[in-house]
C-alpha cells in the first residue's frame, strides 16, 4: 500500500483517486517504456473536495468552489518526466470562455504547460504554448481557454494544491487524442514538440508572478491559498472568470 493512500487535513481525513499508468497510456511520449512497464502502477493522487472541518466545508460549497490536493511522487515514464494526464476546462454556461484555475506548490517543484487552444467545428489551433517553472510557495495561475499538464521534473514529492469552481469537470479527451499536451519534456532537460499536432508556437517560459500579471491578478506568495477562503472576494474569478483581464 502506498503512503499516500490516505491525506490528513485539518480535523479530517481524506482518500485518493489514484491514477495508474494505464490511464495515462495515450499520453506519453516513450512508448518503448509502455511496452515492458507495470500498468497497474500509481502515478499519481488526487485528494478532491478537501476541507479542514464541516465548517469550511459549508462555506467552501456555498461558494460553489471546490479545493483538491494532488501529490506527485518523483518518477520516470522513460525518456520522460512523471507528469498529469491533462486536460483543457469546460466553458462558463453560454459563453465562448473556459473556467480559470489556481495552483500552489505546497511541497516540491513543478513545471506547469499550458496551452491555449481555439476550436472551430472540427478545426483546432494552439496558439499559445507557457511553461511556468514553480517552487514551494510559488501560485500558478490557469487562465481562462488554457489547457495543461503538470510536472514533477525532481527527484522529490511533488505536492499541490488547487482552488476550481465546483462546476468544473475535467475535459480530458482533446490531449488523449492527441497523445499528450503540444510538448514533451525529457528527462535530459529538453522540451520536444508533438508531432501529432499539425503547428504549435514556440514555448514562452514564465514565472508565476509573469502569468498574474497577464491576467490582472495578484497573490500573495506568503499566505496559503486555502486561506482564501476567508475572503472569498480574491477567488470570485474562479467562478466568474470575466473578472480576468487576459490582454
Amino acid at each position: 500500500m502506498s503512503v499516500w493512500n490516505e491525506l490528513k487535513f485539518g480535523e479530517r481525513t481524506f482518500f485518493p483517486k489514484v491514477r495508474k499508468l494505464e490511464e495515462l497510456k495515450e499520453v506519453v511520449f516513450d512508448k518503448s517504456f509502455l511496452k515492458h512497464a507495470n500498468m497497474d502502477m500509481d502515478v499519481y493522487f488526487m485528494f478532491r473536495e478537501v476541507s479542514k472541518d464541516k465548517e469550511d466545508e459549508k462555506r467552501i460549497k456555498d461558494k460553489g468552489l471546490r479545493y483538491d490536493i494532488t501529490i506527485i511522487p518523483p518518477k520516470k515514464l522513460g525518456l520522460e518526466f512523471v507528469k498529469t494526464a491533462g486536460h483543457y476546462h469546460p466553458f462558463l454556461p453560454g459563453s465562448k470562455i473556459t473556467y480559470p484555475e489556481v495552483y500552489e506548490v505546497l511541497e516540491g517543484e513543478a513545471h506547469y504547460l499550458l496551452q491555449h487552444r481555439e476550436k472551430e467545428g472540427a478545426t483546432e489551433k494552439i496558439t499559445d504554448v507557457v511553461v511556468v517553472k514553480a517552487k514551494k510557495g510559488d501560485k500558478v495561475i490557469i487562465p481562462p481557454n488554457y489547457g495543461h499538464v503538470t510536472i514533477n521534473p525532481s527527484e522529490v514529492v511533488l505536492k499541490m494544491a488547487n482552488w476550481v469552481a465546483s462546476a468544473f469537470s475535467s475535459v480530458y479527451e482533446p490531449m488523449r487524442r492527441r497523445g499528450g499536451a503540444a510538448y514533451f519534456e525529457l528527462t535530459n532537460g529538453e522540451f520536444v514538440k508533438n508531432e501529432r499536432y499539425e503547428e504549435v508556437p514556440d514555448i514562452r517560459f514564465l514565472k508565476p508572478s509573469d502569468v498574474e500579471r497577464e491576467v490582472g491578478l495578484s497573490l500573495s506568495k506568503e499566505v496559503e491559498i486555502y486561506e482564501l477562503i476567508k475572503e472569498p472576494e480574491k477567488l470570485a474569478f474562479l467562478t466568474d472568470p470575466n473578472l480576468l483581464i487576459k490582454k
